[in-house]
């Protein structure tokens, strides 16, 4: 197979010669902005996260294989790849592992207040604050039971955390204490502590978290969201965070970078964090072991 490889995948230059072996042609991009180096019409099989963004799909007539990167899929054009049955494998899991412990964090520097202590530290200043929060014994709904989302209830369950789910629709999962359907979202977060977005941008889920969901959700509750930005409908959010009903810890936005003048920067009951939450030192092993895997499973030409 005549495979285009691009810097999405770090590393990858490590497995070139292991892929060539096992009978694979390699093209290999750093920058998926660039110029491409081949004819794509004779591309078969890719490697890559936005490369669409900037190269039109449809010029790659002989393509039978994508493996994206990135877990999510809004990056490609998913109708088109379905419609001329393109193979379309994602990075399930690789992320999954630092995606969940960012989440407990999250709810940890919140509940714990670790904001005052950083800069009491920072002026050398000694005060007591006493009026923090446990996690233990708090109710957890996290919206998007897949593999982040499960490793999210893994790790909030050991905290001795009550934790419940939203999925589109029910089942039943050894990790949560009831998954509820997404048509049910209002009711499984109503008496939430913390709420984590873990689900994928769709055309269902973009702007989920509305107005009318954020008014549902009790005093004091902290929304994290480690999915994507569009999911949460950003000036409701700065509104609710103004009226300092709600805590919210972010790690993606509509727009990223989060523009200088974005009020969010500012508020004291808003995290911060610059799409980081991913990041991890075993993701490197994670996605190759993944992308080898797969690859051997795709017929050479």
């Amino acid at each position: 197979m005549r495979l285009l490889i691009t810097g999405a995948w770090n590393g990858a230059e490590k497995y070139i010669p292991q892929l060539e072996r096992a009978g694979h042609t390699v093209v290999f991009m750093q920058q998926e902005k660039d110029a491409l180096d081949c004819d794509p019409c004779e591309i078969q099989g890719v490697v890559c996260n936005g490369l669409f963004l900037y190269h039109d799909i449809k010029r790659f007539t002989s393509l039978k294989f994508i493996q994206l990167t990135s877990a999510g899929l809004d990056r490609v054009p998913v109708d088109y790849i379905q419609e001329k049955n393109i193979a379309l494998l994602n990075a399930r899991g690789v992320y999954s592992v630092p995606m969940a412990e960012h989440a407990v964090l999250s709810a940890l520097e919140i509940f714990r207040n670790s904001r005052f202590f950083l800069k009491n530290q920072a002026n050398r200043v000694w005060q007591k604050y006493r009026s923090l929060r446990e996690l233990y014994g708090s109710r957890v709904c996290i919206i998007g039971c897949g593999s982040v989302g499960t490793e999210c209830a893994k790790r909030f369950s050991a905290l001795g955390c009550i934790v419940n789910g939203v999925d589109v629709k029910s089942f039943d999962s050894e990790f949560f204490d009831k998954i509820f359907a997404l048509s049910d979202c209002a009711e499984a977060t109503r008496d939430a502590d913390i709420v984590v977005l873990c689900l994928p941008l769709t055309a269902q889920t973009e702007g989920l978290i509305d107005r009318a969901f954020l008014n549902g959700l009790k005093s004091g509750c902290v929304l994290i969201n480690i999915a994507r930005g569009k999911i949460i409908k950003t000036p409701d959010l700065i509104d609710a965070l103004k009226e300092h009903r709600l805590f919210a810890a972010l790690d993606v936005f509509d727009d990223e970078p989060l523009s200088s003048d974005s009020p969010l920067w500012s508020m004291e009951n808003a995290l911060i964090t610059p799409h980081i939450s991913f990041a991890g030192d075993g993701n490197s092993k994670r996605l190759a072991d993944l992308i080898m895997r797969n690859l051997k499973g795709v017929a050479n030409d």
